[in-house]
């Protein structure tokens, strides 16, 4: 299970961290943020030691939400040295997000 962040985690659990680090901005009423879950799941147990997933619920951290332009859920904003590199909007495969994290 993914651990869930505040906004005053974020900066050093995601923006100081020395591996890649998948976000998934969701909400808790969102259909395609619970078929997600086990994927997300899959992929934190795959990328253990190179790399985390972390959530972010936009309801309760909507500013959080606005400083990465998250419009809908689920977002998944992967982070390498502290800056987003790549994004995704929607449920992606597996395979897809272990890649973008490597």
């Amino acid at each position: 299970m993914s651990e869930l962040l505040t906004a005053s985690q974020f900066e050093e659990k995601v923006l100081k961290a020395s591996q890649p680090i998948l976000v998934d901005f969701f909400a808790t009423w969102c259909g395609p943020c619970k078929m997600l879950a086990p994927v997300l799941d899959e992929v934190s147990a795959e990328v253990v030691g190179r790399g985390a997933i972390y959530k972010v619920d936009v309801d309760q951290e909507p500013t959080l939400a606005a400083q990465f332009g998250v419009m809908s859920v689920p977002t998944l904003i992967v982070f390498k040295g502290g800056s987003a590199a790549r994004q995704f909007v929607g449920v992606q495969s597996e395979q897809t997000l272990v890649k973008a994290l490597d």
